[in-house]
């Protein structure tokens, strides 16, 4: 995990979300939620380049938006 200024920040933004997301899909029982959730609480302590980071949060949420759109 880098210490950069920007690193931090990304990583707060893209953990925050992930754990409302968590939150709402286990509290609702909505799988998709919960699990993209869990994913974006934990990737950002690997991935350290902060395009990449907000890059794979904005395909996660596409992935969620689109698992949501199909029904599940």
């Amino acid at each position: 995990m880098s210490f950069d200024a920007n690193s931090l920040i990304a990583n707060l933004f893209i953990s925050s979300i992930g754990f409302v997301l968590f939150s709402y899909g286990r509290k609702q029982h909505r799988m998709p939620h919960a699990a993209i959730g869990v994913v974006m609480m934990v990737y950002p302590y690997i991935v350290t380049n902060v395009p990449l980071m907000l890059g794979i949060g904005g395909a996660l949420c596409a992935l969620l938006w689109a698992a949501t759109y199909l029904g599940m």
